[in-house]
């Protein structure tokens, strides 16, 4: 689920409670988060419901001031009309734990592990780590074809990298986190 710039300063404000989105199936679940690099968001809610069933206290919820403006923000997508209840948790964890590079032989042990896990049966997680280190700031469809991937399945794997703040996204590409450089620097030195 996507959320402009302005409506997540809205959300976490608190002037903004509600979102709708018109969907084939639903992308976010309630009691479920959204994290983006602005914050955390909870998923209080999702349901189905009928467009001449949104009431004026929706659409206020949702920061709209009239019904044609949401109409014009659903376009004519295909799909049934959600209205999504959330909140602001908090700042992304993400930010905080990418920045810190202090690692122990313990804490580095511990990501080895899970990297572990994640390679699985098709190692990828040390290729895609040295290849985003050696060439920050390329397109993900570069990066992901010179590892022979698809981009869809490469941006999955380098979003899971990130969930454990050892990448971050650019405007353009990704580059590895202080913590995701330090955790590699003891791979190799380790190895």
């Amino acid at each position: 689920m996507l959320i402009s710039a302005d409506d997540f300063e809205a959300i976490a404000s608190g002037r903004v409670d509600t979102a709708f989105r018109r969907w084939v199936r639903p992308t976010v679940k309630a009691g479920g988060t959204l994290t983006t690099e602005a914050g955390v968001l909870a998923i209080d809610a999702v349901d189905v419901i009928a467009l001449d069933a949104v009431t004026p206290e929706d659409l206020a919820r949702a920061g709209f001031d009239a019904r044609d403006t949401l109409d014009d923000m659903l376009g004519d997508r295909k799909g049934s009309l959600y209205r999504i209840r959330l909140h602001y948790v908090g700042e992304d964890p993400r930010l905080a734990l990418r920045e810190n590079a202090e690692l122990s032989d313990a804490d580095a042990r511990e990501i080895a592990e899970t990297l572990a896990r994640m390679d699985g049966s098709n190692p990828w997680v040390h290729r895609t780590l040295v290849l985003i280190g050696e060439r920050p700031g390329d397109p993900a469809q570069a990066l992901a074809e010179t590892l022979g991937l698809d981009k869809v399945k490469f941006k999955g794997n380098v979003r899971r990298l990130k969930s454990l703040g050892l990448t971050e996204s650019l405007d353009i590409g990704y580059r590895l986190s202080p913590r995701g450089r330090a955790w590699l620097d003891w791979s190799i030195a380790s190895a």
